[in-house]
């Protein structure tokens, strides 16, 4: 058998390097295949290097921004950067691996970047789309992109946040979905210019192939009719891409996903107090690692945790600082005008181990705002969740958590667009009480903990998938 050489090349985000980097060590466990693993310099600074196994190398471009992108960078100039470089940081690695004699086999790429996948056209290298999110997000793409964009934006044109009385319905897909429900690219609202022509430039060049495959972060028994919704293509589930600990603790070793874009914390304390409280008692709160909320959307929620009266551990990311600011200023300002009070019920970290948080038996709920990624991880836990969707896939997400596989409660905003501490309460007290609402979901998500841990076993849907694409490329 002919050992494979992979490129996977991915989005310089957390949330695109976290799946991307366990999809590269499944390669290598299933097939031993060896792994060229491309991301920018950015974005390698904080990888650890103890976090790499045998048959994964890294291979490194600078895209400009060496220091990462922020908020006062212009994206546009970013985007095609990021294209320019990385497309010739590619086309490079691949000629040279090809002189040395150790051509790749196929490159794998994840969303947002499909000049990777033109790249591998003009070198005749096979390639695949690496689809991070959910079918059903891929679907809804896909459609809007083929027949269907009118109907879309003739109902998310309101300007507002509010559910539509009507509904959108697309071929194949279960769900009846509103403004709310859909990626927020698509909405009139949506500020990132950039975002719909590459969803575009993808789909197009998915088009130009005949049934072509793409590889998506999910697994079969979690999205059977979105798999299966679009009939020329062919979309398997690969996933749920996550820490091997996770599921079935199969590489005992493999606790993180081996990407973290944020400084660890060095103070583990936060797991013993949090080991340390009785089963399913502790709120867990976090947004992922880009969403940041507003200072009175922050004193929302600490007014429901306080209602509440749970104990919670809230991880509230330190916020970059800029050059000619005064930060210190800014601190005290933004200081959350109970955290005293907070702190005497809860434990508030920049940062924690959220694969280490989830499988603790004393946490009973996960705020969040419902990243693909975090959203995995809950229901690999058996976790309930509070859903608190911001933006991109997420209120997808949350539409499937609460109406599909009925593990969690999505919050609902006031008129000002704010989640009230009241509505967070709540939620809460619905998902984490002894009811029957909390009941159920907790059997949910035990259900589907079961399933996604027998979908990545030896035999599973997503093993026996992974190893059928690999297959058609020997």
């Amino acid at each position: 058998m002919v050992q494979h050489r992979f490129l996977v090349v991915t989005f310089p985000a957390q949330g695109h390097i976290n799946p991307s980097l366990q999809f590269a060590k499944r390669l290598i466990n299933t097939t031993g295949a060896h792994v060229t693993f491309v991301t920018c310099l950015s974005a390698r600074h904080r990888i650890d290097n103890d976090s790499i196994p045998d048959g994964l190398t890294y291979s490194l471009f600078s895209d400009g921004y060496d220091d990462g992108f922020n908020s006062a960078d212009n994206i546009d100039d970013y985007m095609s950067e990021l294209r320019r470089r990385g497309a010739q940081a590619i086309s490079d690695l691949v000629v040279s691996s090809a002189k040395e004699g150790h051509p790749y086999t196929c490159l794998v790429y994840t969303i947002l970047l499909p000049w990777a996948a033109d790249v591998a056209h003009e070198l005749h290298l096979p390639n695949v789309l690496l689809w991070i999110q959910p079918a059903t997000v891929f679907d809804i793409y896909y459609y809007y992109f083929n027949g269907y964009k009118d109907l879309i934006r003739d109902n998310t044109s309101s300007g507002t946040n509010d559910v539509l009385p009507c509904s959108i319905e697309l071929p194949g897909l279960p769900l009846s979905l509103t403004s709310q429900d859909l990626p927020s690219f698509m909405v009139d609202t949506n500020p990132y210019s950039f975002a719909l022509p590459l969803f575009q430039e993808q789909m197009d060049l998915l088009e130009r192939e005949t049934n072509p495959t793409i590889l998506v972060n999910t697994f079969d028994a979690l999205e059977p009719e979105a798999l299966k919704a679009i009939d020329n293509y062919n979309l398997i589930g690969v996933g749920p891409l996550i820490p091997s600990a996770s599921l079935y603790g199969k590489v005992p070793l493999d606790k993180s996903f081996g990407g973290d874009l944020f400084q660890k914390s060095k103070d583990s304390s936060y797991l013993e107090w949090l080991n340390s409280k009785p089963e399913g008692s502790v709120i867990y709160v976090s947004f992922g690692s880009i969403s940041v909320l507003e200072k009175a959307q922050m004193e929302e929620i600490a007014k429901g945790l306080l209602d509440c009266g749970r104990p919670f551990l809230w991880v509230i990311r330190d916020k970059v600082e800029k050059k000619g600011d005064n930060n210190e200023a800014k601190k005290e300002e933004e200081m959350l005008s109970c955290r005293e009070e907070l702190e005497e019920l809860g434990r508030i970290v920049p940062w924690c181990s959220q694969v280490a948080v989830l499988s603790s038996p004393s946490l009973g709920c996960f705020v969040t705002h419902c990243g693909w990624n975090s959203s995995l991880e809950s229901l690999v836990s058996g976790v309930p969740v509070v859903a608190f969707p911001q933006w991109t896939d997420q209120g997808t997400n949350a539409k499937l958590i609460e109406d599909t596989w009925k593990t969690g409660l999505r919050m609902t905003q006031n008129e000002e667009g704010i989640v009230t501490g009241e509505e967070l309460k709540r939620c809460l007290e619905l998902v984490v009480g002894s009811g029957e609402i909390g009941e159920e979901m907790r059997r949910n998500a035990k259900k589907w903990k079961d399933l996604a841990r027998e979908a990545v076993s030896e035999g599973g849907s997503s093993d026996k998938n992974l190893k059928a694409f690999l297959d058609q490329i020997d």
